[in-house]
């Protein structure tokens, strides 16, 4: 099974909807280069990526979800 690099999509979706790492920053209170640290991650805590899920209106946790065997 593929690995899974949450923060390279988390990154491609800021990118893609042309948002700053300073606006994301600001959404998850914490400052810029905690944002670029989140970047660099191949797993994430289930509480962040929930605010970020919704800073992005983006369903990030369908990455996991799909791959389940249920």
């Amino acid at each position: 099974m593929e690995q899974i690099f949450i923060g390279k999509q988390i990154e491609d979706e800021l990118r893609s909807q042309q948002r700053s790492v300073v606006w994301l920053s600001q959404k998850l209170n914490c400052n810029r280069t905690n944002v670029y640290k989140i970047f660099n991650r191949q797993s994430i805590d289930a509480e962040l990526l929930l605010k970020i899920s919704n800073a992005l209106q983006r369903n990030f946790f369908e990455s996991y979800t799909v791959r389940l065997d249920i």
